[in-house]
Protein backbone atom coordinates (compact mmCIF):
# COMPACT_ATOMS: atom_id res chain seq x y z
CA UNK A 1 0.00 0.00 0.00
CA UNK A 2 2.98 2.53 0.85
CA UNK A 3 4.26 2.11 -2.80
CA UNK A 4 1.07 2.46 -4.35
CA UNK A 5 0.29 5.84 -2.61
CA UNK A 6 4.17 6.95 -3.40
CA UNK A 7 3.61 5.84 -7.14
CA UNK A 8 -0.04 7.83 -6.82
CA UNK A 9 2.22 10.72 -5.63
CA UNK A 10 4.85 10.47 -8.51
CA UNK A 11 2.03 11.02 -11.28
CA UNK A 12 0.54 13.65 -9.43
CA UNK A 13 4.07 15.50 -9.78
CA UNK A 14 4.26 15.21 -13.28
CA UNK A 15 3.83 18.71 -15.17
CA UNK A 16 1.11 18.72 -18.03
CA UNK A 17 1.83 15.69 -20.26
CA UNK A 18 5.22 15.01 -19.08
CA UNK A 19 5.72 11.20 -18.82
CA UNK A 20 7.54 11.97 -15.29
CA UNK A 21 8.13 14.58 -13.22
CA UNK A 22 11.23 16.90 -13.08
CA UNK A 23 13.88 16.16 -10.25
CA UNK A 24 13.25 19.75 -8.74
CA UNK A 25 9.94 18.97 -8.10
CA UNK A 26 10.35 16.28 -5.51
CA UNK A 27 10.47 16.77 -2.38
CA UNK A 28 11.69 14.15 -0.10
CA UNK A 29 10.13 14.91 3.26
CA UNK A 30 6.66 14.22 1.11
CA UNK A 31 8.64 10.51 -0.10
CA UNK A 32 9.45 9.85 3.69
CA UNK A 33 6.13 10.54 4.85
CA UNK A 34 4.88 7.59 2.36
CA UNK A 35 7.68 5.30 3.28
CA UNK A 36 10.37 4.82 5.84
CA UNK A 37 13.05 3.24 3.55
CA UNK A 38 13.85 5.59 0.89
CA UNK A 39 16.83 5.51 -1.70
CA UNK A 40 17.93 8.53 -4.49
CA UNK A 41 20.54 7.68 -7.20
CA UNK A 42 21.90 10.09 -8.93
CA UNK A 43 22.16 8.97 -13.08
CA UNK A 44 24.98 9.50 -15.36
CA UNK A 45 25.30 8.70 -19.17
CA UNK A 46 28.19 7.70 -21.22
CA UNK A 47 28.70 5.37 -19.74
CA UNK A 48 25.68 4.58 -17.75
CA UNK A 49 25.96 4.44 -13.96
CA UNK A 50 24.08 5.34 -11.00
CA UNK A 51 25.66 6.55 -7.79
CA UNK A 52 23.67 6.28 -4.29
CA UNK A 53 23.26 9.54 -2.93
CA UNK A 54 20.40 9.60 -0.41
CA UNK A 55 20.40 5.84 1.06
CA UNK A 56 17.42 5.82 4.17
CA UNK A 57 17.80 2.27 5.04
CA UNK A 58 17.33 -0.79 7.82
CA UNK A 59 20.89 -1.23 7.58
CA UNK A 60 23.99 -1.04 10.22
CA UNK A 61 25.29 1.74 9.70
CA UNK A 62 29.19 0.16 8.49
CA UNK A 63 26.83 -0.82 5.72
CA UNK A 64 25.15 2.35 4.53
CA UNK A 65 28.65 4.11 4.93
CA UNK A 66 30.04 1.66 2.91
CA UNK A 67 27.75 2.02 -0.23
CA UNK A 68 26.65 5.98 0.54
CA UNK A 69 27.78 8.44 -2.25
CA UNK A 70 29.49 5.38 -4.30
CA UNK A 71 28.78 4.30 -7.67
CA UNK A 72 26.34 1.30 -7.41
CA UNK A 73 28.61 -1.04 -9.62
CA UNK A 74 31.83 -0.51 -7.41
CA UNK A 75 30.45 -1.52 -4.05
CA UNK A 76 28.76 -4.85 -2.62
CA UNK A 77 25.07 -4.23 -2.36
CA UNK A 78 23.46 -5.50 0.80
CA UNK A 79 20.04 -6.95 0.82
CA UNK A 80 17.64 -5.19 -0.01
CA UNK A 81 19.24 -4.01 -2.86
CA UNK A 82 19.43 -6.97 -4.70
CA UNK A 83 19.18 -6.50 -8.16
CA UNK A 84 19.34 -2.91 -8.49
CA UNK A 85 21.72 -2.06 -11.35
CA UNK A 86 19.36 -3.81 -13.62
CA UNK A 87 16.21 -2.28 -11.77
CA UNK A 88 17.84 1.19 -12.15
CA UNK A 89 19.09 0.53 -16.26
CA UNK A 90 15.35 -0.82 -16.55
CA UNK A 91 13.97 2.24 -15.00
CA UNK A 92 15.90 4.67 -17.21
CA UNK A 93 15.58 2.72 -20.43
CA UNK A 94 11.45 2.34 -20.21
CA UNK A 95 11.64 5.86 -18.53
CA UNK A 96 9.33 4.97 -16.67
CA UNK A 97 8.40 3.08 -12.65
CA UNK A 98 9.58 -0.37 -12.60
CA UNK A 99 8.79 -2.60 -9.22
CA UNK A 100 11.22 -5.02 -8.13
CA UNK A 101 9.77 -8.07 -5.24
CA UNK A 102 12.03 -10.20 -3.80
CA UNK A 103 11.43 -13.75 -3.04
CA UNK A 104 13.11 -15.04 -0.46
CA UNK A 105 15.66 -17.72 -0.72
CA UNK A 106 15.12 -18.94 3.13
CA UNK A 107 12.37 -18.73 5.52
CA UNK A 108 14.01 -16.33 7.90
CA UNK A 109 15.22 -13.74 4.87
CA UNK A 110 12.84 -11.14 4.77
CA UNK A 111 10.82 -10.14 1.24
CA UNK A 112 10.74 -6.85 0.13
CA UNK A 113 9.17 -4.81 -2.85
CA UNK A 114 11.62 -2.18 -4.31
CA UNK A 115 9.66 1.30 -6.29
CA UNK A 116 12.27 2.90 -8.45
CA UNK A 117 10.69 6.29 -10.33
CA UNK A 118 12.36 8.23 -12.52
CA UNK A 119 12.84 12.09 -12.67
CA UNK A 120 13.88 14.53 -15.49
CA UNK A 121 16.44 17.11 -15.12
CA UNK A 122 19.43 18.74 -17.22
CA UNK A 123 17.90 17.15 -20.04
CA UNK A 124 17.72 13.73 -19.29
CA UNK A 125 16.45 11.08 -16.81
CA UNK A 126 18.68 13.01 -13.94
CA UNK A 127 17.61 10.55 -10.86
CA UNK A 128 15.55 7.39 -9.39
CA UNK A 129 14.10 7.80 -6.36
CA UNK A 130 12.89 4.49 -4.89
CA UNK A 131 11.60 3.01 -1.72
CA UNK A 132 11.27 -0.45 -0.23
CA UNK A 133 8.33 -2.06 1.73
CA UNK A 134 9.13 -4.77 3.30
CA UNK A 135 7.68 -7.78 4.32
CA UNK A 136 9.66 -9.90 7.58
CA UNK A 137 9.68 -13.41 7.29
CA UNK A 138 7.86 -13.90 10.73
CA UNK A 139 4.45 -11.92 9.70
CA UNK A 140 1.29 -13.14 8.62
Amino acid sequence: AKLEALLVHWQALRRGNAGMPFSDDIDLRDIRGLCNEVIVLDVFEGPERFRLSIAELTLESADLDRILGHFIDEVQLPSPLDLLRSQCSATRESARPTIYRHIPRTASEDSYRRLLMPAWGEGQIHMLIGAIERQRANDP
